[in-house]
């Protein structure tokens, strides 16, 4: 007898588990067709719940802590092939390619961060040592540029003596050069937002230079890639260079017998020296993309300028009634390490030396690979 009731009582429990799982299941889609249009778009939580974070934010008791993106599961596979590599899984929409160097607040709404936006970029590669004129320099640019500062001596705070300092951008690592830091803080993408881009020494003398003035006449000439002319008398290496008292602008010269094989070519035209380049947006995304990654002092990459532009003689210039001095400090020189009894600076002019030699033959390989290629070696 006692083997029968204990049967008789899970043959209950059974059944009434399964009436409640019935049950439950009908309720459910009661429930689901009753009400089809319910969906958590927007979660509020009561304060005591937030994180600690969020409450420092907002006392708002109606704070949104959290929105749900909506539901994508439907949306087909993204792949747009045309957008930037890496990006192609990503609508068009949101992939923002570029950025810019310009300075932001931490707080209120982005789009009042900028009372003003500079249209043009300065960068000079700087020792402390040479404050003072960088000083001067900075002062010939108005707020329409902006002023990046490039630290080869790590010398950074000390500059925040200067009022205009604290406005500046400051890059700093040890004893690299400027072309070293173009190639790896001056990306075409990131400094796109500037009309002219000013990659200049910090021994210029520019008591004679008008920045606005420049501006105006690089524009007027069509000047992609240009420079300031230079004192006739001073750290003068080229004709091309040469300052021209008569002229607002020139862009051939003659140079000595047997230098120049066409006069469309540099020397004698379609040429600038490296000192105190500026290049417009355009004329630097290809520049950069010639810079090489090893080669860090630039030498020869003014002869090759002219593959940038077109006519290149007729793009590349120099500003003769705006014009610098060049002082010829070897402050770069002393940062190089004295070898085989061989002063520092010798060791870096015979590395300027060989990367000139080393930039002319990798460029000429390219080209003829580039022949190879078509077919026309």
């Amino acid at each position: 007898m006692r083997t029968m009731h204990r049967s008789g009582k899970k043959t209950n429990d059974r059944a009434r588990l399964v009436v409640a799982t019935i049950f439950g299941i009908v309720f459910g889609v009661f429930i689901g067709v009753s009400f089809p249009s319910v969906s958590l778009n927007k979660i509020h939580l009561p304060s005591s719940l937030r994180s600690t974070f969020d409450a420092s934010i907002s006392n708002d008791q109606d704070f949104i802590v959290w929105s749900p993106e909506r539901n994508t599961d439907n949306l087909p596979k993204i792949y747009v092939p045309t957008n930037p590599r890496g990006a192609e899984m990503l609508p068009p929409g949101i992939v923002v390619p570029e950025t810019d160097l310009y300075l932001r607040r931490l707080w209120g709404e982005p789009s009042e961060d900028l009372k003003k936006k500079p249209k043009y970029l300065v960068t000079f590669t700087v020792g402390f040592d040479q404050r003072n004129n960088i000083d001067k320099c900075v002062k010939k640019f108005s707020e329409d540029f902006q002023i990046l500062l490039f630290h080869y001596d790590g010398r950074t705070t000390e500059w925040d003596q200067f009022e205009w300092s604290k406005n500046a951008i400051h890059v700093s690592v040890k004893k690299q050069t400027k072309w070293w830091y173009a190639k790896r803080f001056l990306h075409p993408d990131v400094v796109s937002a500037y009309e002219y881009i000013f990659i200049w020494d910090e021994d210029l003398g520019v008591e004679h230079f008008n920045s606005e003035k420049y501006i105006q006449l690089v524009k007027k000439h069509g000047l992609e890639i240009s420079q300031p002319g230079l004192e006739p008398n001073n750290g003068l290496t080229w004709q091309m260079t040469k300052r021209r008292g008569d002229k607002e602008v020139h862009k051939v010269t003659e140079e000595k017998p047997g230098w120049c094989s066409d006069p469309h070519l540099p020397p004698c035209a379609a040429f600038v020296e490296i000192m105190a380049p500026v290049f417009s947006r355009e004329a630097w995304r290809c520049v950069w993309h010639m810079i090489q990654n090893d080669l860090v002092h630039g030498w020869g990459l003014d002869f090759a300028l002219r593959r940038c532009v077109e006519p290149a003689h007729e793009k590349i210039g120099v500003v003769d009634s705006q014009w610098i001095i060049h002082q010829v400090i070897p402050s770069l020189g002393n940062q190089g390490k004295p070898e085989d009894g061989k002063a520092p600076w010798e060791g870096v002019r015979a590395r300027c030396k060989n990367e000139w030699s080393m930039f002319q033959k990798r460029l000429a390989s390219a080209d003829k690979e580039y022949l190879a290629q078509l077919g026309k070696d």
